[in-house]
């Protein structure tokens, strides 16, 4: 399937810039809505800040659910609708199930998706990483991590959801025929205590496992906290998946063999901009089959320093 790529903030689709004056009353509102708390949204909503400087005739806000179920987003996502909001940008919690909601927001406002894609689902346009390939990084670090094989078990906050789906169909697809072996996925509905306790419990469960995987930003920080009160830091292999602060201290240490990352800063700042020149009229920034891809990047002891020094910077913003 045909995809736009996006690389970095070169984006290469055409995007104007909010021009003229308005009062608050007359500002139309756009909502980023995401999946549930975690550190990993600040870098998506610094995005969405540095839009808003751009493009002053809109309101950008962005909703945070007090927890991570679709009855919950649902609630939101209805109450911008109520209140007027001329587009919402949502990472569903469960796309597969929220279908027919989405569907009736998409008939009342303009909807994009981004981080996790509803491509069943009536949505203009989906801007965020292909998960696939980012679990195939993954899967290669994996490999990497363990020449000689060995048992891996991932941890995840929303299996339903695509992204998780999709990177580990992409874990699967790139160590199959390897000795490495993804045996497990545990999940934990974005709950950080219960997140902790399904690392504990495998350890207790698993003492041959090999290697931890922490597929949502918050898993691996989770991953590192109970390895290290377990005194196993160093002797089970860890890979990531995005840049919380926890996971690349690791990775820069060295008791993180890697992580995979995003561009979510990219999602908030071009997306927010897109969604605004697709509703001024201008619908040349959307492809034909609605996808949008911002590469990720995967980080390793080599480069980490390098990419906190860009993350400092963008948060700034």
């Amino acid at each position: 399937m045909q995809r736009l790529l996006v690389a970095g903030v070169s984006i290469a689709f055409a995007i104007a810039s909010g021009v003229g004056s308005a009062g608050a009353a007359d500002k139309k509102v756009l909502a980023f809505v995401v999946n549930g708390a975690s550190d990993f949204w600040k870098i998506a909503e610094a995005g969405m800040k540095k839009a808003q400087g751009e493009l002053p005739n809109y309101d950008l806000q962005f909703k945070y659910p007090e927890q991570a179920a679709a009855a919950v987003q649902q609630r939101v996502m209805d109450d911008l609708v109520a209140a007027g909001a001329a587009g919402i940008m949502v990472s569903a919690v469960d796309p597969k199930n929220q279908t027919d909601h989405l569907n009736k927001v998409a008939s009342q406002t303009v909807l994009f998706t981004t981080d996790s894609d509803a491509p069943q689902s009536k949505r203009v346009a989906y801007i965020g990483s292909s998960n696939t390939d980012l679990g195939k990084e993954a899967g290669k670090l994996m490999v990497k991590a363990l020449p000689n094989g060995g048992k891996c078990v991932g941890f995840v906050g929303l299996p339903g959801a695509d992204n998780a789906r999709e990177r580990i169909e992409g874990v699967k697809d790139t160590i199959k025929g390897s000795k490495v072996e993804l045996v497990d996925v545990r999940g934990d509905e974005i709950d950080q205590t219960r997140a902790k306790r399904n690392v504990e419990d495998i350890l207790a469960a698993m003492p041959d496992v090999s290697c931890l995987v922490g597929f949502y930003s918050y898993n691996t920080p989770r991953i590192y906290e109970v390895l290290k009160e377990a005194g196993k830091l160093n002797k089970i292999k860890i890979i990531g998946f995005d840049e919380d602060p926890i996971t690349l201290g690791g990775v820069k240490e060295g008791s993180i063999v890697g992580t995979v990352v995003q561009q979510p800063f990219e999602w908030g700042y071009q997306g927010m901009k897109l969604m605004a020149n697709y509703i001024g009229g201008n619908k040349s920034g959307v492809p034909a089959n609605g996808i949008i891809i911002v590469p990720g990047k995967v980080i390793e002891k080599a480069n980490v320093d390098d990419f906190m020094a860009s993350m400092k910077q963008m948060l700034k913003k």
